[in-house]
């Protein structure tokens, strides 16, 4: 895994350090951007990923313009919202923001695996040790036109024992890591950040919708015991698996919200303005002994008035019924080629904005199985009651993403500190001490 120019690395957060943040969620039906104010909370419980407590400051969100399935596809409209979205952030906030930290939701998040090896020799594990294993493990190449988002060790094996956490000062004979690579299309990053950029704004670190959304939905014990994330989008629907405490892996598919919205604008022949009303307000997943009885009123497509056109309610559950099924069913069959089956003690956590759509939970545990519950940002002061739902779990997630981004390895960029020639002893001891304190 060559180090590639984009999505920058995260900077990880020292626990000691409070510091103030700008997250900015780039999605398909909106675009949010969260200021806030970041305190070390003192001592962590063991598993624990939130090292600070997160104060917002300032929020901005409006409809998004120049993306489709989490892409840009209009790079004029793309900055210009962006820069509106961060210009009321900042105003409420009191402050401007140079960089920002953003979500990667489109360009086919998938995952890679790698392994590498190494030998001890019957000796005690030194962290020199750990190192080489784990620049051979990130010095594969990924697949052509992929850059990697997250590259994190999910477990070290000493002598065939696998589930070692911390493998220094262990005795053995060879010494094995896992490491978990998500990665995304090339193109499709470069055309996030240069949209960002474009607007005076560096892109501080790029994270994965689902991971982010964990983060932020999360107990550390259900990451812990395992889970899989959902985090159903307007135009995709991304899935993180969390096993032991970590990422192991990441998927997503082109379907979602939006998807519904247009289903219903082509069933009933209406407005797509009508089609999103009747999906937020009427909208379900699953039938109930009322539809029939009920009914929506909207436009049809070319004709405006006093007279409205209605329908009964089952109608429209008919309509919406099938595409969340297949959303699911395509969720389900690709966690069970990946590795993860169905089963009863599974647990799914859904959220994003589609999420809440009525009779998803229930739709998600009839296809999916096991245990299923919907979940909103959690330890977040300062959110409005408008933002404290799933459609905001992967912008508040971004802001926690710095508290856990030293987990991740990446290859060392030999290469750069060749070149300059100014990455001695002494600038890095600068470094540590910069970052540690």
């Amino acid at each position: 895994m060559k180090a590639q120019i984009v999505p920058p690395r995260m900077k990880p957060l020292s626990p000691r350090r409070s510091a103030t943040l700008a997250a900015l969620d780039v999605g398909t039906s909106k675009i949010a951007c969260l200021i806030a104010r970041l305190t070390p909370v003192g001592r962590v419980a063991p598993g624990d990923w939130r090292t600070h407590r997160i104060r917002v400051v300032g929020i901005g969100h409006q409809r998004s313009l120049g993306v489709k399935h989490g892409l840009v596809v209009d790079m004029d409209e793309a900055e210009r919202a962006i820069r509106q979205t961060v210009d009321a952030a900042e105003r409420m906030a009191g402050m401007q923001v140079d960089r920002v930290i953003v979500t990667a939701s489109g360009g086919r998040l998938a995952s890679e695996h790698f392994q590498a090896k190494r030998a001890i020799g019957g000796r005690e594990v030194a962290e020199s040790d750990i190192h080489r294993v784990l620049e051979a493990s990130a010095a594969h190449h990924l697949h052509r036109g992929r850059v990697a988002v997250h590259s994190l060790p999910t477990g070290f094996s000493l002598d065939g024992v696998s589930g070692i956490r911390e493998p220094k000062d262990m005795i053995g004979d060879e010494l094995s890591v896992d490491l978990h690579v998500a990665t995304c299309d090339q193109a499709a990053a470069r055309n996030l950040i240069l949209a960002v950029e474009r607007g005076h704004l560096g892109v501080e670190g790029m994270a994965a919708t689902p991971y982010v959304s964990g983060l932020s939905v999360l107990e550390p014990d259900e990451a812990e015991m395992g889970v899989v994330v959902v985090d159903m989008g307007a135009g995709s629907t991304s899935l993180a698996v969390f096993a032991r405490g970590e990422l192991v892996h990441l998927d997503a598919v082109t379907l979602g919200g939006n998807h519904v919205t247009m289903d219903i604008a082509r069933g009933l022949d209406a407005r797509l303005a009508d089609a999103e009303r009747l999906k937020t307000f009427h909208g379900s997943a699953i039938a109930s002994s009322s539809d029939d009885r009920e009914t929506v009123s909207f436009d049809h497509v070319g004709e405006r008035g006093p007279h409205k056109a209605h329908a009964p309610k089952s109608h429209l559950v008919r309509i919406i019924r099938p595409r969340v099924e297949e959303t699911l069913e395509f969720l389900r069959d690709r966690l069970a080629r990946a590795g993860y089956p169905s089963g009863p003690s599974r647990r799914i956590v859904l959220t994003g904005g589609a999420s809440q759509l009525t009779g998803v939970a229930e739709a998600a545990r009839r296809i999916l199985g096991g245990q299923v519950r919907v979940g909103r940002p959690i330890g977040v002061e300062g959110l409005p009651d408008a933002a404290r739902s799933p459609a905001f779990a992967a912008a508040a997630g971004l802001l926690v993403y710095p508290q856990v981004a030293g987990r991740e390895y990446f290859e060392p960029h030999r290469f750069e500190r060749a070149a300059t020639g100014t990455d001695g002893y002494m600038t890095r001891v600068g470094r540590w001490l910069k970052e540690s304190f």
